[in-house]
């Protein structure tokens, strides 16, 4: 399937102040495949490499008006989506998006940190279900997030269950040596992609994948040779991650070689 190219991806996520996840690590990955991120802060976060302590939602005025100032200036055709503060300001997101025409949605779905802090709640779950769900083309939860968005089904009952085409689900392992990734099509299974298992734990590595993923799709491709490129690029990053706090690692993004 051909996409239309755009030079630019719009991006809806939070600030992370270690710079290895949320908005710091989708504006760098974003750089690194030739696109301009064009960044909206959902909400601001008090956390490191080892905590998260707090959460300060931005205004939905505030998001509204900038997302509408984008919109009228500078073209994009993809909307990357992270970490959301409130059902309210999924709310306000959705009704942006709906009035835009042939946009591609790339949802990470952030429920936990990588530090299993809890980043969201029943009624943010059950709204990006009901508005953003439908709406989006990709969706990348890890299995944990998986599980929360669809509670006591299978992967393949879950994966169906979540009202969108292309749902790319991360694992940390599928045995002592290796991790698996999986990425389905209409409910189907059509691709697993296996690595080799790193001994560190990441910061931020789900924020890049996601971001890569939406700046491949942006840039024409079709939506599984990006989760293919995405992937090999995120696996590069973390392969030279950079001890820089006392837990975990940051994504190396900048010495990656794009694919």
């Amino acid at each position: 399937m051909d996409r239309p190219k755009a030079d630019s991806v719009l991006v809806l996520s939070g600030l992370d102040p270690s710079g290895a996840a949320g908005i710091a690590a989708d504006i760098e990955t974003i750089n690194q495949f030739g696109l301009t991120p064009l960044p909206i802060i959902t909400l601001l976060t008090a956390q490191n490499t080892q905590k998260v302590e707090s959460l300060e939602v931005t205004k939905n005025d505030l998001l509204e008006h900038q997302f509408k100032l984008i919109d009228e200036d500078i073209h994009f055709n993809t909307v990357k989506i992270g970490l959301l503060g409130s059902s309210s300001q999924i709310i306000a997101i959705s009704n942006l998006i709906k009035n835009r025409k042939q946009l591609n949605i790339v949802l990470d779905p952030i429920l936990i940190s990588g530090t299993n802090e809890n980043l969201s709640s029943i009624e943010i779950i059950e709204a990006m279900k009901a508005e953003l769900f439908p709406l989006c083309l990709v969706l990348t939860p890890n299995l944990a997030e998986l599980n929360a968005l669809a509670p006591g089904l299978d992967e393949q009952a879950a994966v169906a269950s979540l009202n969108c085409p292309w749902i790319l689900v991360t694992t940390s392992d599928s045995s002592e040596a290796e991790i698996e990734h999986r990425l389905y099509h209409e409910a189907k299974l059509i691709k697993k992609f296996i690595y080799d298992k790193l001994p560190h734990k990441f910061h931020g590595s789900g924020c890049t994948l996601s971001s890569a993923i939406s700046a491949l799709i942006a840039s024409g491709d079709d939506v599984d040779v990006a989760c293919n490129k995405a992937l090999q690029y995120t696996y590069q990053c973390l392969l030279n991650a950079k001890k820089l706090g006392k837990m975990q690692f940051h994504p190396n993004r900048t010495s990656s070689k794009l694919i």
